[in-house]
Formats: structure tokens, sequence, C-alpha cells
């Protein structure tokens, strides 16, 4: 499996903030674990302190943690770091303050639109959709047009989060593109999946599932979490047999998060290992992203020793299994 997708899918594991919008649920509280809510201060700790870090990639992955787990006491933190100096980062956090439905940042955001780089300001361009100012949708779709092949890219990601139909057809004009290159591809794909058509399940997603490549069959399998049909969902348990282990706790982990346990007992064998937790490799990532979501007593049990691991990323992603049990 090609390094540079490990470091993809550990490290920008939320895919900037791609969990669908939820409703409180007045009874949740009675049904949160008492253990997990005992370790919510550690985990804070960690999510502040990667908001915080020195490292860039540890405080983009830090707001996308905020997101995920809907922390808007974080905000203030995420609101200074729209100055950045680091470009990715003043695109995750301008993308948070729209995810995060932050009416009272619309001014801060606006100065984003101002920002030197382009993909800056489509983050805001965004944003200020999100906060209900759609003249601004125009400025965002002309970045899929772009020559700047990240903007494009990151510009088709932001088009399938606003889960607007209407995006349909360029997303497809992205992916048709003669000049898109892979990654503009693969990202036109997801959000196209993510917007509901399910002719991504035949014409794109299958074909990564089965490709002999094991990360072609990691991107495949987040497609079809993105496009979160029963089909879809099937397709991803079929690869909980996969032979390699990597794409095996993908399954699982990605199943985890559309509410589906049929990973759960494959994450609780690898962790019957005993991995070394010390170590941010893309196993490790997967089955401590799985805990979150699969609300297992016995998972939850390593917790406390994965807050603990030397490795800041895989705190984080412990600190996002806490948090997200306590929504």
């Amino acid at each position: 499996m090609k390094s540079s997708l490990i470091r993809v899918i550990l490290i920008g594991f939320l895919s900037a903030g791609c969990t669908q919008e939820q409703m409180p649920d007045p009874s949740a509280s009675a049904k949160k674990p008492l253990a997990v809510q005992l370790l919510k201060p550690r985990a804070m700790i960690i999510l502040e302190t990667g908001l915080t870090s020195k490292d860039a990639q540890m405080r983009s992955n830090a707001i996308e943690v905020a997101v995920e787990t809907r922390q808007k006491d974080m905000l203030p933190l995420i609101s200074k770091l729209t100055t950045d100096p680091v470009v990715p980062v003043r695109f995750s956090a301008t993308v948070a303050l729209g995810d995060m439905r932050c009416f009272s940042c619309e001014n801060l955001v606006r100065k984003s639109l101002n920002d030197p780089d382009v993909n800056v300001r489509i983050a805001a361009a965004y944003t200020l959709v999100k906060l209900n100012k759609p003249q601004y949708l125009e400025q965002l779709r002309a970045g899929a047009k772009s020559s700047d092949q990240t903007v494009r890219a990151n510009a088709a990601l932001l088009l399938g989060k606003l889960g607007n139909h209407d995006n349909i057809r360029l997303l497809y004009e992205v992916l048709d593109a003669k000049d898109s290159s892979d990654k503009v591809r693969m990202q036109a794909v997801e959000s196209i999946a993510r917007l509901g058509d399910a002719q991504m399940y035949r014409s794109k997603l299958w074909a990564l599932q089965i490709s002999k490549f094991a990360d072609d069959r990691v991107i495949g399998i987040q497609g079809m979490g993105a496009l979160n049909t029963p089909e879809s969902r099937n397709a991803i348990a079929t690869m909980l047999q996969d032979d390699v282990q990597e794409v095996r706790l993908a399954a699982a982990e990605q199943l985890a998060r559309l509410g589906d346990n049929r990973g759960e007992g494959l994450v609780l064998e690898y962790f019957q290992t005993n991995p070394d937790l010390n170590v941010a490799d893309m196993a490790n990532g997967m089955g401590v992203m799985a805990i979150g979501y699969l609300k297992n007593r016995q998972l939850n049990a390593l917790l406390p020793k994965v807050l603990d691991s030397q490795s800041p990323y895989i705190q984080l992603l412990a600190a996002q299994s806490v948090l997200v049990q306590l929504l």
C-alpha cells in the first residue's frame, strides 16, 4: 500500500467533516457510557493541544476532529487558525466555520474572501453559502473549473459537502475533463456519490473496490460509504474478507461510521493482537477510529491506553473516539 495513501487515510481521516448533520437526541445523555464520559477532560486537552500544535498537519487534523465531534467551545481557537501561515490550515479552519454554522463568524469569513490563496477563498465562499449567503455559490463553482488541480479538487470536495444535487452535472464535467488529474477525478467520484447518484456504484466505485491495488480498494470503500445505500454498505461488507489487513479495517471503520457493526468482531480481533499503539500506521488509525463509532464496551476499555499513546496522531484519533460517543 502506498505510503502517501496511508498518510491521507490516517491524517486526512475525516475528509474535512463529511459526516451528515444530526439532530440532538433528547434522551442521549442517558445512553452515554459513564466510563467514556470520564475520559472527556483528557480528550479535550488532546484536542486543544492539537489545535495549538507547532505541526501544521496536526492543526488541520484537530480542526477536523472538532468539527466531527461538534466541539463549539473550540470555535475561538479555530477562528484564529483562519489566519494561520499555512494554507491547508487556513482552508480547514475556514471550512470548519461553515460546517459548525458559526453565524457570528461571518465578518471573519468575509475577510478570507481576500486571502492570497484561491483555495482559502473558495473555502470562504463555501462557508458563506453554509451561512445562508447563496450568492457566493458561483465563486465556489468557478473553482471547479480552475486549471490548478488542487483548487479543482478542493472545489469538488466542497460542492459535495454542500449537498445540493444541482451540482452533480458540474461534478461530472470535472470528472470527465481531459485535464483533470487522478486526484481530482477521485474527489469528483466521492462527491457525486455523496450527492446520491447511484450510477457511481457500478460505473466507478465497484471498479475501485475490485482493483488489484489496496489503496484503490480503500478509496472505493470510502466512496461506497459516501453513497451510503443498502447496496453500497453490503459492498463495503465484502471487503471485511480482503487479504490486506488495512483494507479490512478500513471497511470495518467505514461501516461503523454508517451505524453498521458488521466489522466489530474484526476490530476486536485486531486489538487482541496487541498492536503497538505508539505507531501512527494505517491499521492503528483505522482501528482506533472505529472504536468511537462501534461504542463497544470492550473496545472502550482500550481508550485510556490509546489516549496515552506516544503518537500525537493516535492520541487525537482516540480523543475523537471519546468525544464522538458523547454527542
